[in-house]
This record gives C-alpha cells, sequence and structure tokens, in this order.
C-alpha cells in the first residue's frame, strides 16, 4: 500500500556560497536517546551538504540507585573517541576540522560545581523523580501564568520540573547535556537558546530567562549560564582535549541548534513559506515554523510549545508519540526469539487492512521502558477492541496511531495559527518508513515530502558553515543547500502519486 516517488526539486541557484574551501570540513557530535554519532560535514555549493560517519555508540538509560540516569562518563568518552577518529579522517584527506557543534535531546542536565566537577550522574527525563513536583511548581506558578510566559507544552519531564526535585543547588550549575559536553571540550559555561527554551524557564517572548519563576521557586539566579545563539563561538579546545583528540589547536566549539530537533527543522528541504514538518525519531515532533510565539490559553489547552529555532524562529510543534514504540516493541520481541527484520515486519503491517485499532501514541503510559506490547494490547483493550497477538499487527496499530496523531496536531496547529499548509516534510529516521510517511499522507490529505534522513546533522553542519564564511544568507539559503544534496520521496494522500520532478 506504500508508494512513493523520488523527486528532485533542487533550485537553480542552490545558495549563496562562498568560494568553495575543500580542506574545511565540520565535525558535528549527534546523540539522541538510544545512540550517537560523530560525523564529518562538508560543504558544497553543487552537491549541497555531504556526510560522513566517523563514529556510531549506543546510548540509553541506566538503573542507578533506584532511578533512571544517562551514562555520561561512558557517552563522553565515546565523543572524544569520535573526535579522535574524526581529526585522523581529515588528516589523513589533507582536510582541516574548522570547528564542532554539538545537538542532543533537550530538558536533562548535569549539575556541575564551582570547580567544573559533575557532581552527580544526570538523570533521564524517563525516570520519574519530577512526577511528585508538578503540583508543587504548579502552586508557586500557576500553569497559565508558565504559559503565558514561556508557551512551552506541559511534559513532566520538563526541566523546570525536574529541578524542582534537587535537593540542593546552592554551589552548582545546571548544564543542559550539549552545553555540559561544550564545558568539557572548552571550560567555557554556556547555555544554547535552542535548548534554553525547553526549559520552563525561558521568556519566548524576551528570549531571555524568566529570573521571576527562578525567584518564585526559590531556585539560584545563576542555575544557568549566560545564553548564547547558534552560530556563535562558544570557546576552542581546551590543551587535554588537544592532546586526547589531536585536533588542530585554534579548532572552536560553534553553538549550533543544540535541541537535536532544532538542528533537524533548520535542515527541513522547504521550498514553500508555509509548510508543516514533522521531525520522526524517538520522538515525533509535529509543527510549523513561525516568527512569534503564540501565548493564547487555547494554545495552551492543546499543549502546543513555542520552542527557539535557528535565527531566532518559533518551532511551534507538539510532541507525539514516536519510533520509541517500535524499537521497544522490537527489543521486546528480540528477547522472545522473535526476529523478522524491521522492512519485514512493515511489509507485514501494510498488508493488514485499514481501520484497525489504535492508540493514544503520546500517552505517558509509554514513557518508560519494557513490555511494550503487552502495554499496547492493553491500551486498545481499554478502547474497547482487540488487537491480535502478532508482531505485524502491533506494527500496524503503531503505524496508523502515530499517523493519526500527526494529522490531529497539525489540524489543531493549522486552527490555532490561522495558518494552512499544503505540504508535510518527514524529517529523521521515520522519512525511511514508507508505510508511515504513506499513512501520514492518507490520514492529513496533505503531500508528504520524505527526508533528508540525518537532518538533524545537516542543520548542524550548515550553522557551522555559516559561522565560518563558508555559507551565506538565512534559512532560505541553508535550506537550498540540503535540496541540492537529497533525493527527496514523495507521497500523495489516498495512495495518489504524482510525479512532479522538477
Amino acid at each position: 500500500m506504500t508508494n512513493g516517488t523520488t523527486v528532485n526539486t533542487a533550485p537553480a541557484h542552490a545558495g549563496a556560497v562562498s568560494a568553495p574551501q575543500t580542506n574545511q570540513v565540520f565535525a558535528a557530535i549527534d546523540i539522541g536517546a538510544s545512540s550517537g554519532r560523530v560525523m564529518l560535514g562538508r560543504v558544497s555549493p553543487s552537491t549541497g551538504v555531504s556526510l560522513e560517519t566517523i563514529h556510531r555508540f549506543p546510548n540509553g538509560v541506566v538503573e542507578l540507585d533506584g532511578g533512571l540516569h544517562w551514562d555520561f562518563d561512558a557517552l563522553f568518552a565515546e565523543v572524544l573517541k569520535g573526535l579522535a577518529a574524526a581529526a585522523s579522517v581529515a588528516g589523513a584527506n589533507g582536510e582541516r576540522i574548522v570547528s564542532i557543534g554539538i545537538d542532543t535531546w533537550a530538558v536533562d542536565y548535569g549539575l556541575v560545581n564551582d570547580a567544573g566537577e559533575l557532581t552527580s550522574v544526570p538523570f533521564s527525563y524517563r525516570d520519574e523523580r519530577s512526577r511528585a513536583t508538578v503540583e508543587r511548581v504548579h502552586a508557586v506558578i500557576p500553569p497559565e501564568k508558565l504559559y503565558a510566559t514561556t508557551g512551552l507544552q506541559y511534559l513532566q519531564f520538563n526541566t523546570v520540573y525536574q529541578l524542582a526535585s534537587e535537593p540542593n543547588l546552592d554551589g552548582v550549575q545546571a548544564l543542559l547535556i550539549p552545553d555540559l559536553i561544550a564545558f568539557l571540550l572548552t571550560g567555557v559555561r554556556r547555555t544554547e537558546a535552542t535548548n534554553a527554551s525547553t526549559t520552563g524557564l525561558f521568556d519566548a517572548v524576551a528570549g531571555q530567562w524568566a529570573t521571576e519563576f527562578l525567584d518564585a521557586l526559590g531556585l539560584p539566579r545563576n542555575t544557568f549560564s549566560e545564553l548564547i545563539q547558534p552560530g556563535e563561538t562558544v570557546g576552542t579546545l581546551l590543551p587535554a582535549i588537544l592532546e586526547q583528540t589531536g585536533l588542530p589547536a585554534d579548532t572552536t566549539v560553534v553553538a549550533v541548534g543544540s535541541h537535536d530537533t532544532a538542528s533537524a527543522v533548520a535542515a527541513v528541504p522547504a521550498q514553500e513559506q508555509h509548510f508543516a514538518y514533522i521531525s520522526s525519531g524517538t520522538w515525533s515532533l509535529v509543527g510549523v515554523e513561525l516568527n512569534k510565539p503564540v501565548l493564547t490559553d487555547p494554545s495552551r489547552k492543546a499543549n502546543f510549545t513555542n520552542e527557539r529555532g535557528v535565527d531566532g524562529t518559533i518551532r511551534y510543534l507538539r510532541n507525539v508519540g514516536g519510533l520509541w514504540l517500535l524499537s521497544e516493541c522490537q527489543r521486546a520481541w528480540a528477547a522472545q526469539g522473535f526476529s523478522q527484520s524491521l522492512p519485514a515486519l512493515l511489509d507485514s503491517a501494510a498488508a493488514l487492512p485499514t481501520g484497525g485499532p489504535q492508540i493514544n501514541a503520546d500517552d505517558p503510559a509509554f514513557t518508560a521502558p519494557d513490555n511494550m506490547p503487552d502495554r499496547i494490547r492493553a491500551a486498545v483493550r481499554n478502547t474497547g477492541a482487540v488487537l491480535p497477538d502478532r508482531p505485524a499487527a502491533v506494527v500496524r496499530c503503531i503505524m496508523d496511531s502515530l499517523a493519526a496523531g500527526y494529522a490531529r496536531t497539525l489540524a489543531d496547529a493549522e486552527r490555532l495559527t490561522g495558518r494552512s499548509t499544503g505540504v508535510v516534510h518527514i524529517v529523521g529516521g521515520g522519512s525511511q518508513n514508507r508505510l508511515l510517511c504513506q499513512l501520514t499522507a492518507d490520514a492529513t490529505g496533505k503531500t508528504v515530502i520524505a527526508g533528508p534522513v540525518e537532518a538533524t546533522a545537516q542543520g548542524n553542519v550548515l550553522v557551522q558553515a555559516r559561522a565560518a564564511g563558508v555559507v551565506a544568507g538565512g534559512l532560505a539559503e541553508l535550506r537550498a543547500l540540503v535540496v541540492a544534496g537529497e533525493e527527496l520521496v514523495r507521497y500523495e494522500p489516498a495512495q495518489e502519486v504524482s510525479d512532479v520532478a522538477s
């Protein structure tokens, strides 16, 4: 049932780029909730952005002292290993790594003392500790006031609730995960704005910390470090890092859209003024790009977020359940000895009839790991339906539920912003899922353009390249470079495929 037409929508002029300096390359540290990579990015006016994966490594939560944490020491060791490998590859090619950009997931942080030491293992947002502090925060700052200032979607693991669960913040500073990595590389403490906007302590209009909220919650004014914008330089590498990696002494760390979704949206290959996007991975981030936040009460009740994007844009979106559901099911099935490949699973799911049972894919009940197939079947039973105990049926339920969730979210976004969209861009890992892309086109009634898969890393590299003077212009020019180097796949609703290559 899935169809897709490969289209090349590159314009005649792919963007304003200075005279190419082929020896300049950029290192992108791109870490998600389940894995990370160090990549080398090269930018060309004729072929756009090319990426080379240098080092991949796993990531995931670990249980420690009864809580869910990130194994940050292991994570940072892998980052250094990847940077050393990148330095070796670049040197062998006669290239020079100009800078390093870092993007990760949002909301989580490490606490660093005055001596620059990490005082504890960073918690994962999947830990339940912040659930108990939500009411305490809302008793001091009502949800309506929180939203009117921050414009942030309510999620129980938002940074504001996590910080409220900390027993003592005296003498320490919270560095969000990408800022913590940057600090360990450079010794400089800064908080990048796109990620700061996910904390619940950032003023969506002023673009500064909401210090009145810090005061109201009894949090120190210096809980966070000074803000920095994408494209600004954090600092140069510390001598110890230079020694461990072999990178040139003048290598800088440049702030990018350090919230991975901000980098992904910067690389959405949109040529339309008004478009919708879905950054599809562990989570699905579904929304539109705006010039100013929407802070109305209907927006709050619909649980939309206003997060900063590159160049001061607003990512008006809502978190919807993502491919975490599928990956957790695969993990459970593998433990039971079921080893069918994902493509085969998706083909089997696609062969099933439409109109099957659905779940609310972003229900908090699915946030924690383990027993995902059982939890999905239980959620279906709660709707009065029955889901067969077959992997294909569970996969089809996930795909139908995600597509339906995307359609509802985009309809709400259009209603709340008064802006209609005709094209939905799916980027990230979900752009390779032909079944999900087709079901999304069918559910939304809109053309879906899938790709690039590596949008996050491309956005990371492009912001670095612009900071180095290799690329000129705004987001339109950056996105044109993405289009120049990508083969995009188009899906039409109701399984009608249109070959409109230009």
